[in-house]
């Protein structure tokens, strides 16, 4: 037995499915905290999380078993290591964290709560395991609730009970706006339940729409925070704790600043989009860059995610776009050093128009034509995209998604979309922000009137309430799932409260078809939210 331990908390970022990838970035880490006795991964690190139904497929599970007990066998001398796989177990396949020490995996604990709301689905793949018992490490006995574990009592209490005597957790929790406080207050309160200390620690990834924040940290028993790493960055912490005479406690370590506000949603957009292009490949991206509001962001992203040199913006102006869309994209474009290019789109709409004109002879021109030049700068950024390599970014914000103020085929062509759970009135406060860290985005483009540009002097207004109006009412529909009659009890007018939600509700079948993009919001549309296309209801009728 022992009175001191070393205990390195891994941060880090891993790739799903890349399982020796993976499994070299743990022996990295390893290798790095030289002088540690244990080392902890985040949760199923050495396959990824979430890896959804690819753990359906025995291969894939048995591939994983083999690279930890490759891993293993480096742990004859140096740091045990606790690590996160999927573990079949006779009929029953579980989320496992396994202790491999003395060059071998000497044993294993499975997740007992699997979370079945919101983003995950664990029990479609999973099935959960007993209550799970401490692990004996150096005459230490060491409890490790997985995840899901702590965000409900039984799992702790039963360590404590057991016998635990410091908690090792190991994460997948998913980034949205403000979730670091709920964390630290669900620590507290397991620390308050349990009087044993806790460390948390969560990996730092983009995975599809899923951001991973880390913002791992340590709480002794007495609730005081002990160590606060950093968030949306990998890191390696090597914490030292002692045995004191009423239980265990961690030796003060580094207390990380975390972002907050704007500054905290850029970045879990920036990590997602980074993690999204690199890990699939792409040697770029491009993106029309139309003197608005939402290009300029998601071009400024783009930019502080991969560099200037990997990010192509093209401006395809129109009859109807403006002087001053023109002068702000190319000065937008200028300050953040991208390639910049004009591919005007005059022939090929006219002659879309002229292939249709006996089709719609006699038709009054509207809606339709307007989509035609979206639909034609949609086909033209595709085979840029197809021609160089560089995936095509999309730029709609989440107003805009939820009402269906977007066309198909036209500006949602693209790969991935890094302000789709962005509401617009935080869309100008995120440019506002990034601004104050270097000038990026003309004045002019956040203070001007929002237009699509589709024909003479139009507004977003003309179709849409203001925007502080609608995301109001869209906070209370998509975020809150409250009753028309509450949303109109803030204060909205109830005619249009109802037309927003009908908007609202035939649009899903857009959305089934947009890309993918960053979860920031509590209800994202997709893994969050999810709708039936065909709906005949209407609240507050």
């Amino acid at each position: 037995m022992t009175d001191k331990l070393i205990i390195a908390l891994a941060q880090l970022n891993p790739t799903l499915g890349a399982i020796n990838a993976n499994l070299a970035k743990a022996r990295e880490a390893r290798a790095q905290a030289a002088g540690a006795d244990l080392i902890l991964f985040p949760e199923l690190f050495i396959c990824g999380y979430p890896p959804e139904d690819l753990v359906l497929r025995p291969s894939f599970v048995e591939a994983c078993r083999l690279a930890v007990t490759e891993l293993a066998k480096d742990t004859a001398t140096g740091p045990a290591v606790l690590m996160g796989l999927p573990w079949q177990d006779g009929e029953k396949l579980h989320n496992a964290v396994a202790l491999l020490a003395n060059g071998r995996i000497e044993t294993l604990r499975y997740k007992f709560d699997l979370p079945n709301y919101g983003v995950f689905d664990e029990k479609r793949v999973f099935q959960p395991g007993p209550a799970p018992g401490p692990i004996s490490f150096r005459g230490i006995r060491i409890g490790v609730p997985i995840c899901e574990d702590i965000w409900t009592d039984e799992t702790c209490e039963t360590l404590a009970e057991t016998g635990a005597e410091i908690l090792l957790v190991p994460n997948g929790s998913p980034f949205e706006r403000n979730k670091d406080d709920v964390r630290l207050n669900l620590v507290v309160a397991r620390v308050t339940e349990t009087g044993l200390p806790m460390a948390y620690l969560n990996q730092v990834c983009g995975q599809d729409e899923l951001v991973f924040d880390g913002a791992s940290f340590v709480l002794n028993a007495d609730r005081s925070l002990a160590l606060q790493m950093p968030m949306f960055e990998e890191a390696i912490a090597l914490t030292e704790w002692q045995r004191q005479s009423d239980g265990w406690c961690m030796l003060p370590g580094e207390i990380a600043k975390l972002p907050e506000k704007e500054e905290e949603t850029w970045k879990a957009c920036v990590l997602g989009l980074r993690d999204y292009v690199n890990k699939n490949r792409f040697p770029g991206v491009v993106l029309g860059l139309s003197g608005g509001i939402d290009s300029a962001v998601v071009a400024a992203m783009a930019v502080d995610a991969l560099g200037a040199e990997r990010v192509h913006c093209v401006m395809l102006p129109y009859a109807y776009t403006s002087r001053d869309s023109l002068v702000d994209a190319e000065q937008c474009a200028k300050l953040l050093g991208v390639r910049y290019d004009v591919v005007p789109i005059k022939e090929p709409v006219e002659g879309f128009l002229s292939a249709l004109g006996p089709l719609f002879a006699g038709t009054a021109s509207g809606i339709t034509e307007e989509n035609l030049q979206s639909r034609t700068r949609g086909v033209i950024l595709m085979a840029i995209s197809n021609k160089f390599g560089g995936m095509v970014l999309t730029t709609g914000n989440k107003s805009e998604m939820s009402v269906g103020y977007a066309t198909l085929y036209g500006d949602m062509n693209g790969g991935y979309n890094p302000i789709k759970d962005v509401y617009k009135t935080e869309v100008y406060r995120l440019a506002e922000w990034r601004n104050t860290q270097g000038f990026v985005i003309p004045t002019r483009i956040i203070t001007k009137a929002p237009t699509a540009e589709l024909r003479e002097n139009q507004k977003d207004q003309d179709s849409l309430p203001p925007y502080d109006v609608l995301d109001g009412i869209l906070e209370g529909l998509v975020e809150q799932e409250l009753p028309v009659a509450d949303i109109v009890a803030k204060g909205y007018d109830e005619a249009l409260v109802k037309r927003i939600q009908h908007m609202l509700y035939v649009a899903e079948y857009k959305r089934r078809q947009a890309a993918p993009g960053v979860k920031i919001t509590r209800r994202n549309f997709g893994r969050d939210r999810r709708y039936p296309i065909t709906n005949g209801f209407r609240d507050g009728r």
